[in-house]
C-alpha cells in the first residue's frame, strides 16, 4: 500500500487537526446502521461539523479526517457543507476502510495519516460534543515548543466512566494544568482521577521509536490503539494534562444523543 503524502506546510505552531471518524459505533446501532456516528445530527448539525466549526473559529484550517465504515458518506457531507475548505485542499482523507477493509484503531489511524499532519497537531475523536472547548493557538505553539510528546483535555467522569482513565497531578492549580500519571484503575493514588475527553495536542515524535513500533505512514495496516503509546510517554514525563469543565459528551449510545437533542442551547455560529 502506498502512504498519504503531501504534509501540511510548516507554520510557527500546529496549524492541522486531525478528526477521527473511522469508528463502527456499535453502542449507537441502529443508528449507526445508515450513518456513520461522527454525522450524527446534534441540535441540526453533525458532530463532525461542530468540531469544524470551532477549529476554523480559532484558526486551524487544514483538517485530515480518517474514514472506514461508511466512509464515502463523510467526505461526500463535509466536502458540500465546507466547500471552501475542500477547494483550497484543506480537508483531506485517510480512507483505512479503502485501503485496508477495517479501521486502523486510534494509534493506527494516526501513524497512517502522518505524513499528512506537522510535527505537533490537535487531535479531537468526531464522536465527541464539546462545544464550549476552545482549540487555543497560544496553548499550542506552546506545547509545539515544549519538551512533551503528547497534552490531554482531562473532563470529570461521566456516569459512563466513574473510575476515569488517568490520575491526574496538578501542578499549576490556577490554570489546572499538570502531568497525567500511568496509575491502573485497580492501583490506589494519591491525586484524583479523570476521564480523558479525547481531544489532545500530539506530536509526531509519539508515533516513533521507542514510544511506537508502527512503520512510517502505517502501510500495513496495523490497528493499535493510541493508549498504550500514552502510558509509555506519561512513564517518561513525556505527557501534559488540562482540566476542562466546559460542555462535554462522549455520545456513544443513542440515549446519550437524545439527552443531548433534548437540552436547550445557543448553537455555535457557522464559520
Amino acid at each position: 500500500m502506498s502512504t498519504p503524502s503531501s504534509a501540511v506546510p510548516a507554520g510557527p505552531g500546529p496549524l492541522s487537526a486531525m478528526l477521527l471518524a473511522a469508528g463502527r459505533g456499535e453502542r449507537m446501532r441502529p443508528l449507526t446502521d445508515t450513518t456513520p456516528k461522527p454525522l450524527l445530527n446534534v441540535h441540526g448539525r453533525a458532530l463532525l461539523d461542530w468540531h469544524i466549526a470551532a477549529l476554523q473559529r480559532d484558526g486551524v484550517n487544514a483538517l485530515i479526517v480518517n474514514t472506514a465504515w461508511l466512509g464515502d458518506q463523510i467526505p461526500q457531507h463535509l466536502d458540500a457543507y465546507w466547500p471552501a475548505l475542500a477547494d483550497a485542499g484543506r480537508l483531506r482523507y485517510s480512507h483505512e476502510g479503502r485501503d485496508f477493509g477495517h479501521a486502523l484503531e486510534t494509534a493506527g489511524g494516526i501513524a497512517r495519516a502522518l505524513p499528512m499532519l506537522g510535527e505537533a497537531f490537535w487531535l479531537a475523536a468526531g464522536d465527541v460534543f464539546a462545544p464550549d472547548f476552545v482549540f487555543d493557538a497560544g496553548r499550542a505553539r506552546a506545547f509545539a515548543a515544549s519538551d512533551d510528546l503528547a497534552h490531554l483535555w482531562l473532563v470529570p467522569n461521566p456516569q459512563h466512566n466513574p473510575g476515569g482513565d488517568f490520575a491526574f497531578e496538578e501542578s499549576a492549580p490556577a490554570s489546572g494544568t499538570g502531568r497525567p500519571l500511568n496509575v491502573g484503575k485497580d492501583q490506589p493514588s494519591a491525586f484524583p482521577r479523570y476521564t480523558y475527553s479525547t481531544i489532545a495536542l500530539l506530536k509526531a515524535g509519539l508515533f516513533r521509536a521507542p514510544w511506537c513500533d508502527i512503520a512510517p505512514g502505517n502501510p500495513d495496516g496495523v490497528a493499535e490503539p493510541l493508549v498504550a503509546l500514552l502510558r509509555r510517554a506519561m512513564d517518561a514525563g513525556r505527557v501534559g494534562a488540562s482540566l476542562y469543565e466546559g460542555r462535554w459528551t462522549d455520545v456513544g449510545t443513542p440515549q446519550r444523543l437524545a439527552q443531548l437533542n433534548a437540552e436547550w442551547m445557543v448553537p455555535l455560529s457557522r464559520c
